[in-house]
């Protein structure tokens, strides 16, 4: 989680407000779009931590109007804005999962998609949206520059969530076979489209 947000936020140093005005790998997203949403991610995921740590029931959205809101928040905002949201946002959920003890890691919360998990999963969930966010910024990175560790944990969740045995992905390199799965550009061949994921 705190190497793919640093690898996020150095992506976006020095952008000026035309480069966030841009497209992303996401269709109809521009950049200031997908800045918006991983930064309300953070705060959302924060709330999933302050539910941990105190027990009250705290979603991570109010609605889903709440998550959409956050996504169009991002026009309206300028570089510098967008960029001291991001950050604050990722450190703040970054000092409150650390903050956690080992009590409130093993809190049972609830995902935007109504899943119960372990709050022991909130970083793992975070991890999943800055590098793959990375990567649809358009800037550079691609999933060859993630982690083989990551990408293999990737492959094994997004395999899991879209209901497909590993048995049954194609043959190519790891990192095609992970952008395959999320639904990104991708250098294989003869496959099918998944449609995006995340």
């Amino acid at each position: 989680m705190e190497q793919g947000t640093r690898l996020l936020l150095k992506t976006i140093e020095g952008l000026a407000d035309e480069d966030y005005d841009a497209p992303t790998l996401l269709p109809g997203w521009t950049r200031k779009n997908l800045i918006a949403h991983v930064a309300a991610n953070a705060d959302a995921l924060g709330n999933l931590v302050e539910w941990a740590a105190t027990g009250q029931v705290t979603p991570m959205y109010a609605s889903p109007e709440e998550r959409a809101a956050g996504i169009l928040r991002g026009p309206q905002m300028n570089a510098a804005e967008l960029s001291q949201w991001l950050t604050r946002s990722a450190h703040e959920l970054a000092d409150a999962a650390a903050a956690l003890t080992k009590e409130q890691r093993q809190a049972k919360v609830l995902t935007a998609q109504g899943r119960t998990v372990l709050a022991t999963e909130i970083p793992w969930m975070r991890t999943r949206e800055v590098w793959i966010h990375a990567v649809d910024l358009d800037l550079g990175i691609t999933f060859a520059d993630l982690p083989p560790d990551l990408l293999a944990a990737l492959v094994e969740d997004i395999c899991a969530k879209r209901g497909l045995e590993s048995s049954a992905l194609p043959d190519g390199p790891l990192p095609d076979v992970a952008a395959w799965l999320a639904g990104r550009p991708h250098g294989l061949t003869g496959t099918p489209s998944l449609g995006p994921w995340l």
